[in-house]
């Protein structure tokens, strides 16, 4: 189901129960954290419904079932709540066991949660720069070190020899990693990925997934949203 309808907020009704068969996600459209849990659920083919939550503003019943205020949360039939963005797509792997995104091996399980532990320390870059720059700060530096840590990614690559970070066919990291790289034009940061050729390509492949393709929004869409954000007015509905 798109993730289409309008953000709930606080004084909304709380919604009903979780329909049988499906999983509920508690989500927000322009969100990278909630977008790796769109792209599981999508990939895995699994059935679920999307209740956008207006985060700035947001209903106490929501913070009952997540008292941290966090999307992407995950609600079941049975009122199981599970939260945290990995935590919830390894969660959907396990529960759902069709086509499974995580590998079988321990080993190369813990090497993805690993590769995942490096990513992290990279996605704080997609903030630090525009925030820097949008108060009229030399961003240089902080450029020089995104594009380090995007060679160090394309090292990767090379020493893999495989189209994507778990092998020749996309798996649970390229999902965990992707929605920053989606937003790079939108932050004026595609240029840190000059001089990484297997990363690049990398995100040639990734445009090409299906999943992928039904969770993107346009350059100019995340634009807006991205713009009434830095002004501290975030336009959650922004194209309904």
């Amino acid at each position: 189901m798109a993730p289409s309808q309008k953000s709930l907020g606080k004084g909304s009704p709380a919604p009903g129960p979780v329909p049988k068969d499906h999983i509920r996600l508690y989500s927000m459209r322009f969100c990278p954290f909630a977008q790796r849990t769109r792209l599981v659920l999508i990939a895995k083919g699994i059935k679920h419904e999307i209740i956008n939550v207006n985060l700035k503003d947001k209903p106490d019943w929501f913070l009952e079932k997540n008292p941290l205020g966090l999307v992407p949360t995950l609600e079941t039939p049975s009122g199981q709540v599970i939260y945290e963005s990995p935590i919830t797509c390894d969660y959907l792997d396990e529960v759902y066991p069709e086509k499974k995104l995580l590998p079988s091996d321990p080993f190369e399980r813990a090497k993805q949660k690993m590769l995942l532990e490096h990513y992290s320390k990279v996605t704080p870059y997609f903030y630090k720069i525009p925030v820097t720059k949008a108060k009229g700060e030399d961003v240089s530096a902080l450029e020089a070190e995104l594009k380090e840590k995007f060679a160090q990614f394309n090292e990767i690559l090379v020493n893999k020899k495989t189209k994507f970070f778990g092998g020749d066919s996309i798996t649970m990291i390229d999902y965990m990693m992707w929605p920053w790289f989606e937003r790079l034009e939108m932050m004026d940061l595609k240029h840190c990925l000059d001089g990484t050729p297997q990363l690049k390509k990398w995100t040639e492949h990734m445009l090409e997934d299906p999943a992928v393709k039904a969770t993107m929004f346009s350059t100019d869409t995340y634009k807006v949203f991205y713009k009434s954000y830095m002004e501290g007015k975030p336009d959650y509905d922004f194209g309904l």
